[in-house]
């Protein structure tokens, strides 16, 4: 074999294996048949060759484009409701509630429920789903709300989760953690030990109890909240740990950062859906007049919210008896019918305006711990609700179609911080200024429907 046909083999070996041809250098190998082999027809440029292709290859792993689904919160009173209804009717949307509340059936004035109307005109999920008595936690929501996003998107339709309860929107975004479920011994074991607790009503005295068993923070667990006071010492008792132990890290699939140590570009790449996440929200002192009139209208009916919190104690319910009965408003006012019945169905309207001024002061109170959990919630854009709707509801839209990162035009933005700097005798000085109940005649046809429906309940 000639030295110069040598090297010509040689020079095509790349493109040998892809045709399945088995080079040999056998000097012995008759000319006849290396000539046989057609090299001039053999292209030198090598085929499936992931090495030597890194560009090709690229193309072919590229990642399947992740579905958008839209996330709207912000606290109480700030006009979510309203702008998810704007958004579903334009992008063809459904609605799927994170509304800790509107998950239970009878509840419809104090959980700012969607009307008949309204859930009619978009598909809603997630709401009159329970009852009153029974209780749903974080987990429960993360299995419906991804099946109920899961639905919506394979109907080709936009899901838009709505609510302002941060918790059940935490796990929703990054995932649940796996706490170990309770066995039939330890479930039993554990009901049996707070049962006598919970009906000699020593909430105290139960809260010790798991404190001892290993959860140092079973005392920030609300009154009477039996049904989580009860899951950490099954917990505790299942796994040697507390539930801190299993609490969701802001990435599920990395590391929590330090709080110095995050940014407004987290790796969303390693979440399962691409999230267009909005926190509604307006300077401070707007916000809390609107959550005191809020407060009002749902009072101003005597069907609202009062009817509502007479209809759970009828049914055997006590203030904080489950998690329906610990929300705000149907709190305050089952507490303030059973201070009536217990005066055979009078009030005065002094009575009826200090609840008032508790449901008020909670719902504010409950507003500024929305904006404090979700000042550190990175992914979420903040948004000027005292914006023009129209606008809001044209950059989002906006937002959904493009696929560059998101930024909020100026005259929509509201910086997280804001209520920081905001003057602080504002707040310190703020009064409530009601519109509704402004003197006692105001109250009249109130404590009339008292006396009409309570008296004959009076205990």
């Amino acid at each position: 074999m000639d030295i110069s046909f040598t090297r010509l083999l040689m020079s095509k070996a790349g493109a040998l294996p892809s045709l399945g041809i088995r080079l040999t250098t056998d000097i012995g190998l008759p000319r006849n048949r290396i000539r046989s082999l057609h090299l001039d027809n053999i292209s030198t440029r090598p085929t499936n060759c992931s090495t030597d292709c890194p560009k090709e290859e690229k193309k072919k792993k590229k990642k399947k484009k992740k579905k958008k689904v839209i996330v709207i919160t912000g606290p109480t009173g700030s006009g979510k409701s309203r702008l998810a209804l704007n958004l579903a009717k334009r992008l063809d949307g459904e609605i799927i509630s994170a509304d800790s509340v509107q998950i239970y059936r009878g509840l419809d004035i104090g959980s700012a429920k969607p009307t008949l109307a309204e859930q009619k005109m978009v598909p809603h999920h997630l709401i009159n789903i329970l009852n009153p008595s029974e209780e749903y936690s974080a987990g429960q929501f993360f299995e419906d709300a991804r099946k109920a996003t899961n639905e919506v998107l394979s109907k080709g339709k936009v899901p838009l989760v709505t609510g302002g309860t941060g918790l059940y929107l935490r796990w929703f975004i990054y995932g649940k953690p796996e706490v170990p479920k309770a066995s039939v011994d330890v479930t039993y074991e554990v009901c049996s030990e707070l049962k006598h607790l919970q009906e000699k009503d020593k909430w105290d005295e139960a809260v010790e109890l798991v404190v001892k068993a290993g959860d140092s923070k079973a005392r920030t667990i609300p009154l009477n909240n039996w049904y989580r006071l009860r899951r950490s010492l099954e917990i505790i008792r299942s796994a040697g740990v507390p539930p801190s132990a299993f609490a969701v890290p802001y990435e599920s699939f990395k590391k929590q950062p330090a709080f110095e140590q995050r940014c407004s570009d987290p790796a969303e790449k390693d979440l399962d859906f691409d999230f267009i996440c909005l926190f509604l929200t307006s300077p401070r002192v707007d916000l809390y007049r609107a959550i005191d009139l809020r407060c009002e209208e749902m009072l101003r009916e005597t069907e609202g919210l009062l009817s509502e919190a007479s209809w759970l104690l009828d049914i055997g319910l006590r203030p904080n008896m489950s998690s329906a009965t610990r929300a705000i408003g149907y709190r305050q006012a089952m507490k303030y019918l059973l201070e009536c019945r217990n005066y055979g169905g009078r009030s005065t309207a002094d009575s009826f305006i200090a609840f008032l001024y508790e449901f008020q002061k909670a719902s504010r109170n409950f507003a500024k711990r929305q904006m404090t959990w979700f000042r550190s919630e990175f992914l979420y854009h903040w948004i000027d609700s005292s914006s023009p709707l129209d606008g809001v509801v044209d950059f989002i839209c906006s937002a959904y179609e493009q696929t560059e990162k998101l930024m909020v035009p100026n005259n929509l933005l509201m910086t997280k911080n804001a209520p920081v700097r905001q003057k602080n005798y504002e707040l310190k000085s703020y009064r409530t200024q009601n519109m509704i109940f402004k003197k006692e005649t105001d109250c009249r046809h109130v404590l009339d429907w008292v006396w009409r429906t309570q008296r004959k309940l009076a205990e």
